[in-house]
């Protein structure tokens, strides 16, 4: 088996930070209510990882608030190695809001480090339950496009 790269200080941090831009982009995106995000990734070992976590977001005033922190911040770890790319081979990213009658999905999947809408016809076969299966049906919609910055403009000009 290949040896696994290192991964520089750089290029976490460049991670770090787009994880941080993403993030905000996709509370914006789903704007108030109450959320929960998946994220399932595969490593380039074949393994896969998940993680998942519900948040409550307000616009006015603006709010976030976390139901679990570790559970926050492991998903959160995740999504940087996801974006970084050198140790995993491919992610998505699930969002579901709670609404009446159904639940909304919408989803990303994490392409040349940054996060790119999932098509809403494959989101909406991934996330039918099987017949015999008693889950709760989600209504899908199209992942909004999230607008990426280069990562020069994400560092801090002070440092």
């Amino acid at each position: 088996m290949p040896a696994r790269p290192e991964l520089g200080d750089d290029a976490i941090a460049a991670a770090m930070s787009r994880t941080l831009t993403a993030l905000s982009a996709v509370f914006q995106a789903l704007g108030d209510g109450e959320h929960t995000l998946n994220l399932v990734a595969q490593r380039t070992d074949d393994a896969f990882v998940t993680g998942r976590t519900d948040l409550s977001i307000g616009m006015e005033p603006l709010r976030l608030a976390v139901l679990d922190e570790e559970e926050f911040c492991a998903l959160r770890m995740l999504l940087v190695f996801a974006l970084e790319g050198s140790t995993m081979r491919s992610a998505v990213l699930i969002a579901t809001t709670a609404a009446e009658p159904d639940p909304r999905a919408c989803g990303w999947s994490v392409r040349d480090g940054w996060l790119h809408p999932v098509d809403a016809a494959e989101l909406q076969e991934a996330v039918t339950p099987c017949s015999d299966v008693a889950a709760v049906q989600r209504e899908v919609y199209p992942a909004p496009v999230l607008v990426q910055l280069p990562d020069s403009e994400l560092e801090d000009p002070h440092a």
